[in-house]
């Protein structure tokens, strides 16, 4: 399929990543997303401004471009027009269920718990603050509240009390995405760790990437770690459930199936059919990293063998405001830590805007134990300072 023209339905940092990858296969991209100057479409061939919700402006881009695939990137599309696309004859990448599945928590959930079985918290639905209560009843206290669509953790809280329940009902709405006042209310899970499995579907199989670890707040991801460290029948268990998912929804691609590991069980916690924020660590970590790997397994191209670099770690770098005038400090102080052996390099993403705890860049850091690495990337990302013209 050389050479391939592919449209990116959305273009921010993860789908930056992935046009790279893909330019260096020849590839045309066609990026698109609702704002102007994202970063996927500094580097692509092509680029279109719309609401990935507006199926018929949707469908009128797919037409005139006439992509050999749709890979979408983020949450917000309209996936009745992209299933409607598949059935025409129109290639989606994985595939148009994938996507309609994940698009929103409660499909996902739904699938992985109802039809395959997997382990998952207690969790119920609730589209009002009075259901919300009486999810929590069900599910108990604490409990967590999530928009059944949003992305990056926007949206969700950990409700401790009868009253907070509410209150994070509200807030859960407030921060969604898309016009369903839907949440998802979970028993909280006292999990020892949590963990992303970056799985691909391939021509040649089905692949597994060394486990990532990671730390959230606020519900979003602050550093992600690899090899995340966990005991083998762990490990056996999560590649097992993420294995049967993936091919349960079809099609090719790397999935970023996510897991809270609480003793020795590994519980199905979300999935997303594309590159995952928290495999950023990928970049220096593995080869071919997670970006790559979604790639050739569009392509229908070869994906082993995965080979893993050393300890690696990732760190984000914030805004903690709004303004369309910075610029970055520092990058010279945080590039001084790396070594031959012990890299460290940054990612900036090219962001127009700055948004309160928008991600603008990640911090990329190899060592010899992880926990140097977590520490190496933390202090390169610390060494980068936002400054505000404003």
């Amino acid at each position: 399929m050389f050479i391939a023209r592919l449209m990116l339905l959305g273009s921010g940092e993860l789908g930056r990543e992935f046009a790279i990858a893909a330019k260096r296969l020849g590839c045309q991209v066609i990026a698109c997303d609702r704002y102007e100057r994202a970063p996927a479409m500094q580097v692509a061939d092509a680029v279109e401004v719309f609401s990935m919700l507006d199926g018929a402006a949707l469908r009128r881009t797919v037409e005139r471009h006439r992509p050999d695939v749709i890979v979408p990137e983020i949450e917000a599309i309209d996936t009745a027009t992209l299933a409607a696309l598949e059935a025409e004859g129109w290639r989606v990448a994985p595939s148009a269920r994938a996507a309609q599945l994940t698009m929103n928590r409660d499909g996902i959930r739904e699938f992985a718990a109802g039809e395959l079985g997997l382990e998952t918290s207690r969790y119920c639905f609730a589209e009002s603050r009075a259901e919300a209560l009486a999810a929590a009843e069900f599910t108990g206290l604490p409990c967590v509240v999530k928009p059944v669509m949003s992305s990056s953790g926007k949206g969700q809280s950990t409700a401790r009390t009868v009253v907070e329940v509410g209150a994070a009902y509200d807030h859960a709405v407030a921060n969604m995405r898309g016009d369903r006042r839907r949440v998802i209310v979970e028993e909280f899970i006292r999990f020892d760790s949590e963990i992303t499995l970056l799985t691909v579907s391939a021509a040649d199989g089905v692949h597994f990437c060394a486990p990532i670890g990671h730390r959230q707040e606020a519900g979003d991801y602050r550093e992600s770690w690899q090899p995340a460290a966990l005991d083998k029948s762990v490990l056996r268990s999560a590649q097992e459930q993420a294995g049967r998912v993936v091919q349960a929804l079809g099609g090719y691609g790397l999935f970023g199936v996510e897991f809270f590991v609480a003793g020795p069980r590994a519980i199905f916690s979300e999935l997303s059919p594309r590159p995952h924020d928290t495999g950023m660590v990928t970049l220096i970590s593995q080869s071919p990293n997670e970006f790559e790997l979604h790639l050739r397994a569009i392509l229908g191209l070869p994906v082993a063998p995965i080979t893993l670099a050393g300890p690696s770690a990732s760190a984000v770098i914030l805004a903690d405001r709004e303004s369309e005038r910075f610029r970055f400090e520092g990058v010279g102080a945080a590039l001084e830590l790396s070594c031959a052996e012990q890299p460290v390099e940054l990612r900036l993403f090219g962001k127009p805007r700055t948004l309160k705890n928008r991600r603008m860049g990640v911090a990329l850091a190899r060592a010899a134990t992880v926990e140097d690495a977590k520490r190496r990337a933390v202090e390169a990302a610390r060494r980068v300072a936002i400054r505000y013209e404003d």
